[in-house]
Order: structure tokens, then C-alpha cells, then sequence
């Protein structure tokens, strides 16, 4: 009995933060906090590595997949009852609670300009996401249990790494940081690919696909951007050439993790 009530309070739990990270996002920008929108305050400080905004549409995507994943935690499309899975259920609710606080508190900080605590935010977001792959790490899911559980995770995880650099960026931005003498574009070219660095270990580490065209979409965003005429106007050759050798590594290590999979399936079969 103790037990049953335990899972509904978790459930309650995971339904109320989700329900309240949505509506900080959504009034965010329909009121919006500060009387600014959450995409000016990255135009505001020229950031190299902002992509377009374009790009943050894919916020639209992690949050249906996440009302998806909290739908699953309620019981609603899940066949699989057994023991191992509502385990497996119980260690993810959690942290996806306290990821989802942390993601509602971290809009109040970027309104009002508050970057070094919004990045300390953006961390914890990261961490709980991380943790949570961790758990979800095991090869016995099955397919439903996949796109409900892990493929959530994986997107929103990997774009939280894409705003985790991001956000690091605008906050050095915001202090005058000089870079050790160093150009803001030699700069940005080193994020770039530290950047596509982490992408493509995590993502081979993990052999998670949709985590690695995540990284692709977010460096799609920073390409658009610095040849838009409403963006950079191509003032930044150097950084547009870096993307473009960035994203050829990244959809080559998509396609090598798509022909190791393929070669797995086969070798099962």
C-alpha cells in the first residue's frame, strides 16, 4: 500500500513540474518576463554561436515528446508492467522532476539577465539529463518503451548541450570577457569544435543517433544564422567554413553508428 502510494506521488510529481515548466516557458514570451522575449536577450549580446531562431522550433519537438514520456509514466501507452520496468520508471522520475523546476527557474534567470545562476541552472539540467540516459542505458527495451523513455531523453539531452555552451558563451559575453587576447572568432572556432567533439564522443559512447542529429540541427541553426542576411551577412568566413567541416563530422559519425547498427541487426538475425 505504502509502495502504490509512493508511484502516484511520483506520477503526481512528474505530471505538476511538467505542467509548470510549460507555462513559465509558454508566458516567458507571451507576457514576456522583463518585457523581453527569450530569443532577444541571445541577439542582444552578439553571440557567434547562437544559432537562428529558426532552430529553437525543435523546443516544440522535446516538449511533445516529453508530455509523451509523462503520459508513459502515467500508465497511458504502456504495455510493459513488469517489475524491472517500473523500477527503471521510479529512478527516472526524479530527476526529471527536479530537471523540469530547474528548467522552469531557469527562465526567470535569463529574463532578468541573472547568467551566472542561469548557467549554474542550465548544468543541473544537463546533469539530471545525463543521469537519467545513464539509467536508461540498457539493451532490453523494447520499441515502444524506446520512443517513449530514451528517445525523449536523448533529443532534449542533446540540445541542452548545445545551450549549455551557448548560455557558457552569452554569460562571458556579458562580463567583457577578452579571451586571454584571443578573437572572439578564434574563439567561436574553438567551440565549435569542442563542441562537435562532445557530440560525437557522447554520441558514440552511447550509440545514440538522435542525440547526434540534435547537435547537427543546432549547428544547422549556427550556419543559417552567420549567412543570413538578417544574421551575420557571412562577415564570418572563417567560423561558416568551420561549420561546414563540423557538420561533415558529425552526419559521418551518424552514418557510422546507422551502418554499426545495421551490421548488429544482421549479425542477431
Amino acid at each position: 500500500m505504502a509502495n502504490n502510494q509512493k508511484a502516484r506521488g511520483m506520477i503526481l510529481a512528474v505530471l505538476v513540474s511538467y505542467i509548470i515548466m510549460i507555462t513559465v516557458n509558454a508566458l516567458a514570451n507571451i507576457l514576456p518576463f522583463n518585457g523581453i522575449t527569450t530569443g532577444d536577450i541571445s541577439n542582444a549580446f552578439g553571440n557567434l554561436f547562437a544559432p537562428a531562431g529558426i532552430t529553437f522550433s525543435i523546443w516544440g519537438v522535446i516538449y511533445t515528446l516529453l508530455a509523451l514520456y509523462v503520459l508513459y509514466q502515467m500508465g497511458v501507452f504502456r504495455k510493459d508492467t513488469s517489475k524491472f520496468m517500473n523500477e527503471l520508471l521510479d529512478k527516472v522520475a526524479p530527476l526529471f522532476v527536479f530537471s523540469s523546476l530547474a528548467n522552469a527557474t531557469w527562465m526567470f534567470a535569463w529574463h532578468y539577465k541573472a547568467f551566472p545562476l542561469s548557467l549554474i541552472l542550465m548544468v543541473i539540467i544537463l546533469i539530471c539529463l545525463y543521469f537519467i540516459l545513464q539509467i536508461l542505458k540498457v539493451q532490453d527495451l523494447r520499441k515502444a518503451s524506446y520512443f517513449f523513455l530514451r528517445l525523449p531523453f536523448s533529443i532534449y539531452f542533446g540540445w541542452i548541450t548545445v545551450a549549455t555552451i551557448a548560455n557558457a558563451t552569452t554569460l562571458l559575453v556579458s562580463l567583457g570577457w577578452k579571451g586571454f587576447g584571443l578573437s572572439e572568432v578564434i574563439w567561436t572556432i574553438l567551440i565549435l569544435i569542442v563542441g562537435t567533439a562532445i557530440g560525437i564522443a557522447t554520441a558514440l559512447v552511447h550509440k545514440d543517433i538522435p542525440y547526434n542529429l540534435v547537435i547537427v540541427w543546432a549547428y544547422l541553426g549556427i550556419l543559417i544564422k552567420h549567412r543570413s542576411e538578417t544574421g551575420f551577412a557571412k562577415d564570418y568566413p572563417s567560423i561558416i567554413i568551420t561549420v561546414y567541416i563540423c557538420l561533415g563530422l558529425l552526419l559521418a559519425s551518424v552514418l557510422f553508428l546507422a551502418l554499426k547498427k545495421n551490421r548488429q541487426k544482421r549479425t542477431t538475425a
